[in-house]
């Protein structure tokens, strides 16, 4: 009995990595696990799963949500897609070209987010099923101009999108807020931040670029309408639009903003622009 006791009182330690609040993982560090054993990290299989697939999850329901929210008129759009912050595949492609984001999590955190916006679309379809039937004039007719247009972004007919300035200006507006040598806000005004910035994109330039900053947010409702009887118009209308202005034009713009500021501005060796 004595050596059992013995052996119990023996501190165990063991080496474990911790997660950042940017998503890299932080050098090993040694921890007392005597000081953990009324808790189990993973107490069961579900948990680890959950453990395992945190990010791509927290991408998955910040792009459904912000679907959810932003999916409606011009002025709903403008608070809603503010409210959402930056789930963005430009934005994630972006931060791993300029700012050293694992290129192995982009493709899963590109498909989380796709995924996030096709979900959000039906969630908003099915809440709104029957007023799309009156709206549309009977059921079974889906047209873009009656309601498809809720759901993706199209241009008028009289404007000419512009392909990048609105993602390029986010991209700065993004990295401003997040550069601790630019006089950033507090950590907890971040989204605060960007949801003035994006507001203030949104009201200025979203009418005439049709709000195309996301291509998440407009390809996965995009995919959902064609699925939900929409038909292949919604991948055809002017030219293909869908292609070269809601994903070609913000992923550009995103890079070219990144590479402004951090010609201009920042001074971190993170960036490819200031490594020796």
């Amino acid at each position: 009995m004595a050596e059992i006791l013995e052996k119990s009182a023996e501190v165990r330690t063991e080496s474990v990595s911790f997660y950042d609040k940017q998503g890299g993982i932080t050098p090993t560090e040694t921890v007392n696990i005597a000081d953990c054993d009324h808790c189990t990290m993973f107490p069961n299989r579900w948990s680890k799963f959950r453990y395992a697939i945190r990010e791509p999850a927290a991408e998955f329901l910040g792009t459904m949500i912000l679907v959810i929210f932003g999916t409606g008129d011009f002025l709903s759009l403008n608070f809603g897609w503010a409210a959402g912050g930056h789930i963005n595949p430009a934005v994630t492609f972006a931060l791993a070209v300029f700012r050293g984001f694992p290129w192995k999590k982009v493709p899963v955190y590109i498909f989380a987010q796709l995924l996030g916006g096709f979900c959000g679309a039906g969630i908003v379809y099915a809440n709104y099923f029957h007023a799309i039937d009156i709206v549309e004039g009977g059921p079974g007719i889906r047209t873009i101009s009656g309601s498809g247009d809720l759901f993706a972004t199209y241009a008028a007919s009289f404007l000419t999108p512009c392909f990048f300035l609105g993602s390029a200006l986010l991209m700065i507006s993004i990295l401003c807020v997040n550069d601790k040598n630019n006089n950033p806000p507090p950590q907890g005004l971040v989204p605060l931040a960007l949801f003035i910035a994006v507001l203030g994109l949104g009201t200025s330039l979203g009418m005439n670029t049709s709000y195309s900053l996301n291509p998440a947010r407009d390809f996965g409702p995009r995919v959902f309408t064609a699925a939900a009887g929409y038909g292949s118009a919604v991948f055809t209308y002017r030219n293909h639009y869908w292609l070269w202005c809601n994903v070609l034009g913000p992923v550009i713009g995103m890079l070219f903003g990144a590479f402004t500021y951090d010609v201009l501005v920042f001074g971190g060796c993170e960036s490819i622009i200031n490594k020796p």
